[in-house]
């Protein structure tokens, strides 16, 4: 093993580096602090929460040594860590900034906010968000949907689009990354895209800008349906009835993307419900868009919208059950009943009438509603799976297969409000204030990744989650929009 530790030139602290090719790593204090160089190793660390998720769980570790410093009652010492060195006499200032910037978690709403705000990052001069802690890192899918609820909300158009522009700069034809190895960005998705044109939709509605829009990104719009329109990669293309085909074989494009043995746990491949409300409602943006700029729609955009609402409820509605079907292909319809088909209800553009957004909320209330958000399946299901633990394997099926997801509340409530309007405040309320206690619970301050579809509905997954947190905090703006409405 090739241990380095320099120290004489550091500030405050020291200088360590495991192996030659490896970046340092800075210590320092914010005073003065004695160091004993007392290298040692740790065998055979075992970590129980690994092991029990069946990944790897022992390693070794290292320590390098022991700080002593002495201190009195009200002293204030700080430590930095880091890839840089940094000036130790500077740390106390440092330190006191940061925090004047943070939201202090002493509400509900506040730590909505102070949550909020650990997932915006800059990193390498671009701006980006930041899926959820402690186990993600970029999805284009993850960032449309946080996107306004982690921005807009707190009125910060700014950087709403320095992250668009971020993701932007990275796309692939018709496509928004959705995750990466190292420096390797994925592309395997339908619906990412579909999210930004949605996002976008939103600026709108917080600001009323469709110019900008229009000039910023209206050929990236017109780039996303065009290519979609004519067929592209993933074999993604627009039927003859208007409605959008993606996926064959072992793809997984949507949310629900779970794949164990290189093969999807839920094949939604074909004409995804929610895939289709997206398509459709992004659509009628792009026309808006246009007709607020006084210009033509020349590629028959509007036709293409009254092809798809002519055959969205044919395709899908079951008006027997009062359900939306998950996923069509060809003759197959899938009507297990799942939370995606709230989102039909609950964009501005929906291709159903408002009976059958009624009667989808009512479905969704019964089978799929807890207080830590929408099951991905309803419990009547053989395929339900209420306890989401045990290996890799059990916890993939659990995953999209009843667990609770407190994101797709957003839309549950968008749909109810605009059916209900003010006299439906207090039941939102009341689904919004549930999450109160779960500020003390897993992640603390935060919003857990995924809940039990069983009662007590134990959070689980990553401790915090951006699109979670982003749409509750959404939730909260639309009480309040809903609240001042005469």
């Amino acid at each position: 093993m090739w241990i380095r530790i320099i120290r004489p030139s550091i500030e405050n602290g020291i200088k360590v580096r495991m192996y030659e090719n490896y970046s340092p790593l800075y210590l320092q204090f914010s005073r003065q602090a004695a160091y004993s160089h007392m290298p040692d190793w740790y065998y055979d660390i075992e970590y129980p929460k690994e092991r029990t998720r069946g990944y790897e769980f022992r390693e070794d570790l290292y320590s390098p040594g022991v700080f002593e410093i002495t201190l009195k009652k009200g002293d204030v010492l700080v430590l930095s860590a880091g890839l840089g060195e940094t000036k130790a006499g500077s740390l106390k200032a440092a330190f006191a900034k940061e925090m004047k910037l943070r939201v202090p978690r002493d509400s509900f709403r506040h730590s909505l906010l102070n949550a909020a705000q650990q997932f915006i990052i800059e990193r390498n001069g671009k701006t980006e968000i930041i899926a959820g802690y402690h186990w993600f890192n970029l999805s284009g899918r993850d960032t449309f949907v946080s996107l306004p609820g982690l921005t807009l909300v707190q009125g910060d158009a700014e950087r709403f689009l320095s992250v668009t522009d971020t993701m932007v700069s990275r796309m692939k034809g018709a496509f928004m990354p959705i995750t990466h190895d190292g420096n390797q960005l994925h592309y395997n998705s339908v619906d990412a895209s579909l999210w930004f044109i949605r996002a976008l939709q939103l600026f709108v509605e917080f600001t009323g800008d469709h110019q900008l829009i229009l000039k910023k990104y209206g050929k990236v719009i017109k780039k996303i349906l065009g290519e979609y329109r004519k067929g592209t990669s993933y074999h993604i293309y627009m039927q003859e009835d208007g409605l959008l085909s993606a996926g064959e074989g072992n793809d997984a494009l949507t949310w629900m993307n779970v794949v164990f043995d290189e093969k999807p746990v839920i094949d939604r491949n074909g004409l995804a419900v929610e895939i289709n409300a997206l398509w459709y409602n992004a659509i009628r943006f792009y026309l808006e868009l246009l007709r607020e700029s006084k210009k033509k729609d020349n590629e028959g955009w509007g036709q293409i919208a009254s092809m798809i609402e002519a055959s969205f409820t044919p395709t899908f509605w079951d008006s027997e059950n009062k359900r939306m079907a998950d996923v069509v292909r060809g003759d197959y319809k899938d009507f297990a009943t799942r939370a995606n088909q709230v989102i039909v209800a609950g964009l501005p553009y929906s291709p159903v009438n408002e009976t059958i957004r009624y009667e989808i909320l009512q479905t969704v209330e019964q089978e799929l509603l807890t207080p830590r958000g929408l099951r991905t399946l309803s419990p009547k299901n053989h395929d339900y799976k209420g306890i989401y633990k045990g290996n890799i394997y059990e916890r993939d099926l659990a995953y999209h297969q009843g667990s609770a997801f407190p994101w797709l509340l957003g839309y549950f409530v968008e749909a109810y409000l605009k059916l209900h309007g003010k006299s439906g405040l207090s039941f939102v309320r009341k689904i919004f204030m549930a999450f109160e206690e779960e500020m003390a619970e897993h992640g603390l301050g935060t919003i857990s990744e995924l809940f039990y579809g069983n009662p007590p509905h134990k959070g689980k997954g990553a401790i915090s989650q951006a699109w979670n947190v982003s749409e509750l905090l959404r939730i909260d703006y639309l009480i309040n929009k809903y609240d001042k409405q005469i």
